[in-house]
């Protein structure tokens, strides 16, 4: 598994723990001084001594390159920012499929609906359904209610039983 961090954080780790190791700290320490483990420590060392100084240069990173840079993406969260309605939709509500209708238009990228959500989720943004409540409804008296009225009704039902019949 591909340990944390950007190929470059990768690869100023691997040249900290050639440099300990070279300053005459053992193996096990420079592991754990890098978070590393000490088997990829000693390999780290025996590819440099094969390949030189370059053997430990970040790679790049394997798969299908992104779609959306990481500025453009900071971009479309500006635009979701600002709502759905500026973009001529007729509520605020921003569903996979209208984000993509806007990468679309404003990127020229053309994502399926399926695969946006990851996109947002790698932001840290996550999925909201507004809650449906009507129009007229009144805060403070459901307030109150929930304050001085339920306590009353939720306290009498502790207390009653059914009474018993006689069969």
């Amino acid at each position: 598994m591909r340990p944390f961090g950007s190929p470059e954080e990768l690869e100023r780790r691997r040249q900290r723990a050639m440099q300990l190791l070279d300053s005459g700290v053992g193996l096990s320490e420079t592991a754990k001084r890098v978070g590393a483990t000490v088997t990829s420590v000693f390999r780290w060392r025996q590819v440099r001594r094969k390949n030189g100084e370059k053997a430990l240069a970040s790679k790049p990173v394997p798969g299908r390159p992104k779609k959306l840079s990481t500025s453009e993406i900071e971009r479309l969260l500006e635009i979701l920012l600002k709502g759905a309605v500026a973009w001529g939709f007729p509520n605020e509500l921003w569903t996979l499929k209208r984000i993509g209708l806007v990468i679309q238009k404003e990127f020229g990228v053309k994502y399926h609906p399926g695969h946006i959500w990851k996109v947002l989720k790698k932001a840290n943004w996550s999925c909201q359904i507004p809650e449906r409540r009507a129009v007229q409804r009144d805060e403070e008296k459901i307030a109150h209610w929930k304050r001085y009225k339920w306590p009353a009704i939720k306290k009498n039902c502790r207390t009653w039983r059914p009474s018993r019949l006689s069969g």
